[in-house]
């Protein structure tokens, strides 16, 4: 799954940093702050321009952070993702690229089933997990956002169950970077 053209080191450092410091507010506060997700950014684009030049260096950057915010942001709309996530997706895919970006999306969505399936399993709650899982398909398939019927879909709502996403994305992304090496 990782690219055959590993991150430059300057860009896994940078990378490490930030969703190491997002998964402890996360985790924490389950917040995870603009000044964290803006510095990502800049410094994303900072170290691509210094790598690679200024406009491969912006051309890749940009499109990872696009792809990122595109995809996130139909997540956030579908109430199925907070926005502190999707700035940290778009952050990660100004410093990593759209190819890396993809393959840690990959790990991110593998991990964040395996972490959703054992909190409901802890929870006590894995036959309501699955209707819900199956509720969430049948509304995507009539075209209708499933959270409006089930306020227990929608990420905002304390009566679902709660996981901490940007520490997901910090696991996956290490994941990612681990197996590249």
């Amino acid at each position: 799954m990782p690219s055959a053209n590993p991150l430059p080191p300057l860009a896994s450092l940078i990378l490490l940093a930030l969703v190491l410091t997002a998964a402890m507010f996360d985790l924490r506060f389950r917040r995870i702050p603009n000044w964290l997700t803006g510095a990502g950014i800049v410094l994303g684009l900072a170290a691509s321009i210094f790598e690679r030049g200024i406009w491969p260096g912006l051309r890749f950057s940009l499109a990872g952070l696009c792809l990122a915010l595109a995809i996130y942001m139909v997540l956030f709309a579908l109430h199925a993702t907070g926005a502190g996530d999707g700035k940290l997706m778009a952050a990660i895919g100004g410093i990593a690229g759209w190819k890396h970006w993809v393959g840690i999306f990959i790990v991110t969505a593998i991990l964040g089933g395996i972490a959703a399936l054992a909190l409901s399993i802890w929870r006590r709650r894995l036959k309501k997990t699955l209707w819900n899982v199956g509720f969430v398909l049948s509304e995507m398939k009539r075209g209708r956002p499933a959270y409006l019927a089930n306020e227990e879909l929608d990420v905002r709502s304390s009566k679902g169950l709660r996981l901490p996403h940007g520490a997901v994305i910090a696991a996956a992304t290490l994941a990612y970077l681990a197996l590249g090496r």
